[in-house]
């Protein structure tokens, strides 16, 4: 059974939630942080001095943090291939653009665009920077656009853990009222993935509670 210490609005939560639910792990979640408080606390800092989501315990195991090294914990103990081959020359493109995704869209996401539209309230929302953060994101969706108009998902025709890294801030990017280019390849996967249960009950996940104004 994996503990899971974190709110259900967390983005960095939704990613672990999301791999939990495709390997179909058994689960216990706490909601934590955020207006639940709770990650100041001794007991939370003694599991993660950082004060932030999530926090994963497996079993007795030790507790785990940081979202990418959670998950790459959970493909590499419960995945199987293709999701996370063995062989580590098959698997390092996996890991490739997990990184890939993390460095360059998530964090060109998250705080660019998600914090100053739904995190800003209205009358105090910098346009201009949205649209200029808009743009720069999709620099690098572009190149996604490029491999999917190639196969299915980022890595291949099958579900990998790059595509829960990538694919994860994709329902929130579609939510948002900006405005995004025109990347077919890329609309047609987000479809997939709003497809598979998992990532419908993990990810599609309301956000009211953090939007300002």
């Amino acid at each position: 059974m994996l503990t899971v210490w974190g709110r259900r609005t967390s983005s960095n939560v939704q990613v672990v939630m999301w791999a939990i639910g495709e390997l179909g792990l058994a689960y216990e979640r706490h909601d934590v942080g955020h207006r639940y408080g709770g990650n100041d606390t001794p007991e939370f800092l003694a599991m993660n001095p950082n004060g932030l989501v999530p926090v994963v315990r497996d079993g007795d195991g030790p507790p785990l943090f940081e979202s990418c090294a959670i998950l790459r914990y959970l493909a590499g103990r419960y995945g199987e291939p293709p999701f996370w081959p063995t062989d580590p020359a098959e698997r390092a493109p996996i890991d490739m653009w997990a990184e890939w995704a993390k460095l360059n869209v998530l964090a060109n996401f998250a705080g660019p665009i998600f914090w100053r539209v739904a995190r800003t309230a209205p009358k105090d929302r910098d346009t201009a920077a949205i649209a200029t953060a808009v743009e720069t994101l999709a620099r690098f969706l572009r190149m996604a656009e490029d491999r999917l108009a190639r196969h299915a998902f980022l890595v291949g025709e099958s579900l990998t853990e790059a595509d829960i890294v990538f694919g994860s801030m994709l329902f929130r990017y579609h939510d948002l009222p900006i405005d995004r280019p025109d990347l077919p390849a890329l609309k047609a996967y987000y479809g997939r993935l709003t497809a598979r249960p998992a990532y419908r009950e993990h990810v599609m996940v309301n956000y009211d509670e953090l939007k300002v104004g």
